[in-house]
């Protein structure tokens, strides 16, 4: 009896096939971190290996997204699938709150134990005479000066456009549960439009700083700090713009249900958590 009960659960839950989407996706990251690491230290191909890298993860999330829709739009997604996607999704988003845990550990220490032990310390204050322990400071022994970014410019604004795309975002669930498939897809076009936006205020915001404001991602523990996190906050933020432009396709091509459309729940899952990133980010390294 137990054995039957096995074998029917088997059969109507879906087995992914063999597939070479996920080591080819670790194998463009791994393209991407080894460029960044040549262009950081000036070595040669640094870009090329970035842009390889890129290629081959669009190519990747292109084929590895077609997989997952057909399979969806072939009704081989039920209950049981449904509840491991939410299990999954849960605990990639957690991942990511660990990964961004780590880079606000780390600005934490500078500001709170780094910097003033530098300034403090007797042996210290005798090999860099002068350094005082304020905070934004790219540390002792560097003599260029710089300006830190300040928060009630381009960062508000993009402050306001993530926290407005959030907005759309969960307007455009309510339209969905609600079958109102023209208000779908215009808040999901808005969540887009509003989610380039901010990338394009980033990269205009980075244009500024290291023209006009001398910060770099060589400027000492302030510019390490400030370009890892906001750098790898656009990252994500790129990726939740090309997985819910993926998901606006989606809806116009009349897909999800009021009832099943954890596609469009899970990716709405990340841009919230995009959003409480931001907030983060906003607060102690803008604003504090």
């Amino acid at each position: 009896m137990a054995h039957s009960a096995s074998t029917e659960r088997q059969q109507h839950y879906a087995v992914p096939a063999p597939m070479p989407w996920p080591i080819m996706g670790a194998g463009a990251l791994f393209l991407m971190a080894l460029g960044a690491i040549f262009v950081f230290n000036g070595r040669a191909g640094g870009w090329v290996s970035i842009a390889a890298g890129l290629m081959l993860l669009l190519y990747m999330m292109v084929r590895w997204f077609g997989d997952v829709i057909r399979e969806s739009e072939g009704g081989k997604y039920g209950a049981w699938e449904d509840l491991s996607f939410r299990w999954g999704m849960s605990w990639f988003i957690f991942s990511e709150v660990m990964f961004f845990g780590a880079f606000f550990g780390a600005l934490w220490w500078v500001r709170q134990y780094s910097v003033p032990d530098l300034a403090t310390i007797e042996s210290n204050a005798l090999m860099w005479p002068g350094f005082t322990p304020h905070w934004p400071s790219a540390g002792p022994g560097f003599m260029e000066q710089f300006s830190p970014m300040g928060a009630w410019g381009i960062p508000a604004i993009n402050t306001l456009l993530l926290l407005s795309s959030g907005v759309t975002v969960t307007i455009a669930h309510w339209a969905l549960k609600e079958n109102r498939r023209g208000q779908l897809i215009l808040f999901m076009a808005l969540t887009i439009l509003l989610g380039v936006t901010f990338l394009t205020c980033q990269a205009y915001e980075y244009a500024h700083a290291y023209s006009e404001l001398n910060l770099k991602l060589s400027t000492g523990a302030y510019g390490s700090t400030f370009f890892m996190l906001t750098g790898f906050h656009g990252f994500h933020v790129t990726c939740g713009a090309i997985m819910l432009t993926v998901i606006l396709f989606r809806c116009i091509a009349g897909h999800f249900t009021p009832d099943h459309h954890f596609g469009f729940e899970g990716v709405a899952w990340y841009w919230h958590f995009v959003d409480v990133v931001w907030l983060g980010l906003f607060i102690f390294v803008y604003w504090l």
